[in-house]
């Protein structure tokens, strides 16, 4: 599982809105019968250059859903994350958002889904390269072939190459990101166009650095809610990793101390079989089925900023060793601890879906059999070192204080070390039932009964009292504690009856105005990754009631949906690592998370060549139950009590305004705008971040219809600032923080203005 480190801003990642802020569509609503969302813009991405946009829905989630061919990409995101192994290439012919409902019914899973199918082989021969560029040196290839063999033979074939920089030279990697993904199809169709057999072969290979390791910097946190920056540092264009890309760890596995690079160790490789069968009846049945089989080896890698330590005060005797190995003092004023947790498994997937779709002269109904099965062997190691923090803009240098220790790295697995091996299984049933029950009135409603099973084993071990042994300094399977317990694996056997119920209804009370609403109820277990940590999670079911209910209006030129809703998530399991006086200490915590909210949103065209989609989101998300201690090997005793405050990260009112307009039939101008209100940067309420914008603009000329160019400037307002949460506050209180005015922290930054180019030849 991610390490849920409150400290770094990855955390909450998916939960910076209402479920409302994806709210159905207007546009939508006149076709009630789409599985899909629009207005969303999945792909332009305030976080990444390459990767789908999350879509918030006001709880924490681990994932970003993203199906191709109507299978997940990945079973699980960690440690084989979903840009890994797919982009929004020209392999794609077709990108879309399913709504929530749909998700929770065809897959068990909650939020919104990205939906992608590849472009298989049409008669005749085509073929598409797009390019991608942006000033910071990132060059992007997609290029696909596809064609007809005869005698109902199809084929495709697509290559995806990616050597992305990202916005500063870390130095310690050549590339942020370098991701090679190959496909190849072969189609047929036969018996008159009734029936189409696909196979698909992917391979992919990618080192997405960027992930989680580069994303944190210190900045100055002046007291009101704003930020200013330190020194000479940048924020998103300077680098604050050090220079060495080397790390040392110990394999948890074995108890071995190895080494291994930054680039090394988040390198990802995948072997992807995929068939597929779609038949046809003249009697309005059709038949589905999708089968992948992956063998795989996922990697993400965290370089989590803990403490901040003065470096001049407590004693300490921070020093380095120079290029030509002469030990030197450290004399600069701070040193920035890090956690580097090396996430890593090997990974055989088998995922089959099959589907019987009978349409009827006012309704469809489909019935679907998920079975996916899923294999892994995973840890989780975990390292420390301490590191300077230049002002003037520099590298980063490796620290170590001399008092302590005579290398950089220590404390191997001690904080979040993480291991779990075995087998996580779903079957499942499920149907959906889309009747129009008379002109006015739209019915859509489904159910899923998903039989869950986990075998295997964790680390989760008692000692001879029956309590879970923390981790500790060399950790590992085969260790033995200061109470004299034996590290030895712990089995797993469980087996979880899940379900899940949606129902949406939509009545048209004229044919421009009408009423809409919809209640998913989805009960789930813990899945696999929940039984990494030293402790094993809360077991108990996982509630998530959804209702939404407003009104829509349409006509020649305005389309508007206005929602109230409401969201819960029973049984959270995370573990909070807090800090105090330097020690990390592990809390394990289980909480409910519960939303309110409002949402508007409005698709107008009212003058010739222009459009404008505007979305209004109010939402208040609180925590319930939120409570936790530990006890430090100081005797301290902390803790945190959060009931009632809102959910650290996330903004209780969001606007989108997205105007566009054509400028020639050829030229179109476009904007995009995102605004997120304060939000809280820790638990407790104590720091806090100002609302900012998110800016995008760009122009798209279609010169002919060979050839399409465009330009995307990001961030074309260039704020600079912070966002996510505050490296090692998990503990401060509002009246700590009061005393709090322009004090260096660390956390992590909005992406950093960029212009992008891009260019689209069809042959």
């Amino acid at each position: 599982m991610r390490k849920t480190i409150i400290s770094a801003s990855r955390v909450h990642a998916l939960i910076v809105a209402l479920a409302v802020s994806g709210a159905i569509s207007a546009q939508v609503k006149k076709d009630s019968n789409k599985k899909e969302e629009n207005n969303r813009n999945v792909m332009l991405n305030a976080a990444s250059a390459n990767g789908p946009r999350e879509i918030q829905i006001g709880l924490p989630s681990a994932d970003v859903n993203v199906l191709e061919n109507g299978l997940p990409v990945t079973f699980a995101t960690n440690p084989h994350s979903v840009n890994s192994n797919w982009r929004s290439d020209a392999s794609l012919s077709h990108v879309g958002l399913l709504k929530i409902s749909e998700t929770a019914i065809t897959t068990g899973n909650i939020g919104y889904t990205v939906n992608s199918f590849t472009k298989l082989g049409q008669k005749g021969f085509h073929g598409q390269l797009d390019y991608k560029t942006n000033h910071f040196g990132l060059n992007e290839y997609s290029l696909n072939l596809n064609g007809s063999l005869g005698q109902g033979w199809y084929y495709s074939a697509n290559m995806y190459q990616d050597f992305d920089p990202g916005t500063f030279d870390i130095k310690s990697s050549q590339y942020q990101d370098r991701t090679q993904i190959y496909k190849g199809a072969l189609t047929k169709v036969y018996d008159n166009g009734r029936g189409k057999f696909t196979a698909i072969y992917r391979n992919s290979r990618s080192h997405p650095v960027y992930t989680f390791a580069t994303q944190s910097a210190p900045f100055i946190y002046v007291g009101d809610g704003s930020v200013q920056e330190y020194g000479q540092f940048r924020l998103g264009t300077t680098s604050y990793l050090p220079v060495d890309p080397n790390m040392t760890y110990m394999d948890m596995r074995t108890g071995e101390i190895k080494e291994t690079s930054l680039y090394d160790a988040s390198k990802n490789t995948s072997s992807e079989v995929f068939l597929s069968n779609d038949y046809h009846w003249d009697n309005g049945l059709t038949w589905r089925l999708a089968a992948r089989y992956d063998h795989a080896h996922g990697a993400l890698v965290y370089q989590t900023p803990m403490s901040l330590i003065r470096a001049q005060k407590g004693g300490y005797n921070y020093r380095y060793r120079n290029m030509l190995g002469i030990t030197n003092r450290y004399d600069g004023e701070y040193v920035q601890t890090r956690m580097s947790c090396l996430n890593s498994g090997d990974i055989d997937e088998v995922l089959v879906t099959s589907e019987l779709i009978k349409k009827f002269d006012q309704s469809t109904f489909r019935l679907g059999l998920n079975e996916w099965n899923y294999e892994v062997d995973y840890t989780s190691n975990t390292t420390m070192y301490d590191q300077t923090v230049p002002t003037d803009g520099d590298y980063a240098k490796r620290v170590y204080d001399a008092n302590l220790r005579s290398g950089y790295f220590y404390d191997f697995n001690r904080n979040a070390s993480e291991y779990y091996k075995g087998n996580e299984n779903k079957l499942a049933l499920y149907f959906t039932h889309d009747w129009d029950i008379n002109r006015n009135l739209n019915l859509y409603y489904g159910g899923r009964l998903e039989w869950q099973r986990l075998n295997g084993e964790n680390a989760a071990v008692k000692n001879a009292m029956g309590e879970y042994v923390n981790r500790f300094s060399n950790y590992h399977i085969g260790a033995t504690a200061a109470d004299g317990t034996k590290i030895s694996p712990v089995a797993l056997d469980y087996n979880w009856l899940n379900y899940d119920l949606s129902a949406a209804a939509t009545y048209k009370v004229n044919p421009n105005f009408g009423l809409t609403g919809d209640f998913t109820y989805i009960v789930q277990h813990p899945r696999f990754e929940n039984f990494s940590p030293a402790t094993l999670p809360n077991t108990d079911k996982v509630i998530v009631p959804l209702g939404r209910a407003g009104v829509y209006y349409n006509n020649s030129w305005l389309s508007l949906t206005s929602l109230f809703s409401y969201i819960s998530k029973t049984n959270n399991n995370t573990t909070l690592n807090l800090q105090h006086n330097g020690e990390i200490k592990a809390a394990p915590l289980t909480y409910d998370i519960q939303t309110l909210g409002w949402t508007t949103d409005i698709v107008a065209s009212p003058l010739q060549g222009f459009n404008i989609h505007l979305l209004f989101t109010y939402q208040r998300p609180t925590y319930k139950k939120f409570e936790t201690e530990v006890v430090f090997s100081d005797g301290h005793r902390d803790g945190i009590n959060a009931t009632g405050n809102i959910v650290a990260e996330i903004p209780q009112y969001i606007v989108e305004i997205d105007p566009s307009y054509m400028i020639s039939p050829k030229v179109r101008l476009w904007t995009s705008f995102r605004y997120q209100s304060k939000r809280y940067a820790n638990i407790n309420e104590a720091y806090y971040f100002n609302g900012y914008w998110e800016s995008f603009g760009g122009v798209n000329w279609k010169v002919n219809n060979k050839l399409d160019l465009g330009c995307t400037v990001v961030n074309f307002l260039n704020q600079t600032g912070a966002k996510g949460t505050i490296a090692g506050a998990e503990l401060i209180t509002k009246d700590q923080a009061k005393d709090y005015k322009n004090v260096l922290v660390t956390g992590s930054y909005l992406r950093p203005f960029t212009i992008e180019f891009s260019a689209s030849l069809k042959f």
